[in-house]
């Protein structure tokens, strides 16, 4: 969890959506390492919060986990008002909480077509609208987007590519908006990364894998690396930005 910048966010409180595992977890468990008091969310699985919050609290840092359903806009809002109420202020949102049920496009149910809508966009509009209340000059709002939100280059992805669509233009607009207030919005758009969502060894592996430069599955953690470099003061100058890390999956 070391890294050379030293205590880049030290007085900082970042809120992450979807915090337990995978990206969020490597996301979280970078920006405590980093100086931030950390509160993530989580909807299932109370082991992996609890065993992340450790992993922190060992290393010296401070996290509380929260559990509240992406798709719950009550309990989403809720979760922002917790990590407030508990440290003071809130610096930086993470909006990392998203789904994919990988299948073609004719099969998918309205259930599930809903699911994805309901986690990856309007829960990111929920979340936004809960920060930004709190936000001050230099706050940074964080977007979990991903590379087939520009450009899809494997099949079975059909609704998550749109909702990912949404949340690149969302980015662009809402940077647009509120940067009079000194608050950056960016986007950062990860390729195939190895997790429980989308695993290295998944029937859907093989195509993505061939379609990066690397010929890899990428780690979370360096998708975490580029978040706690857009939530740092060197950052200060980047908003409504699409930040693509995919191993060149859409060079």
């Amino acid at each position: 969890m070391s890294n050379n910048n030293g205590q880049n966010l030290a007085g900082k409180v970042a809120v992450i959506t979807g915090g337990s595992r995978g990206i969020g977890a490597a996301i979280t468990k970078r920006l405590a390492a980093d100086g931030a008091s950390v509160a993530f969310t989580y909807t299932k699985g109370g082991d992996a919060a609890v065993s992340v919050v450790k992993e922190i609290e060992r290393g010296g840092g401070k996290a509380i986990a929260i559990q509240a359903d992406a798709a719950d806009a009550a309990a989403v809002k809720a979760a922002v008002e917790k990590a407030v109420a508990t440290y003071g202020r809130l610096d930086v949102l993470v909006n990392n909480a998203g789904t994919a049920i990988p299948k073609p496009f004719e099969e998918a149910t309205l259930e599930e077509i809903d699911r994805v809508i309901d986690i990856n966009i309007r829960g990111v509009y929920v979340a936004t609208q809960a920060a930004l209340k709190h936000m001050k000059s230099g706050g940074r709002i964080i977007m979990i987007g991903s590379a087939v939100g520009e450009r899809v280059a494997a099949p079975g992805l059909v609704p998550y590519a749109g909702t990912k669509g949404a949340v690149k233009m969302f980015t662009q607009a809402l940077a647009r908006e509120i940067g009079s207030r000194g608050i950056t919005v960016n986007n950062v758009q990860p390729g195939p990364i190895d997790t429980d969502l989308n695993p290295a060894t998944g029937d859907w592996a093989v195509p993505q894998k061939a379609a990066t430069a690397l010929n890899r599955y990428g780690r979370p953690e360096e998708i975490a690396a580029m978040v706690a470099f857009v939530a740092g003061p060197e950052a200060s100058y980047i908003t409504g930005a699409n930040l693509t890390v995919d191993g060149g999956m859409n060079a």
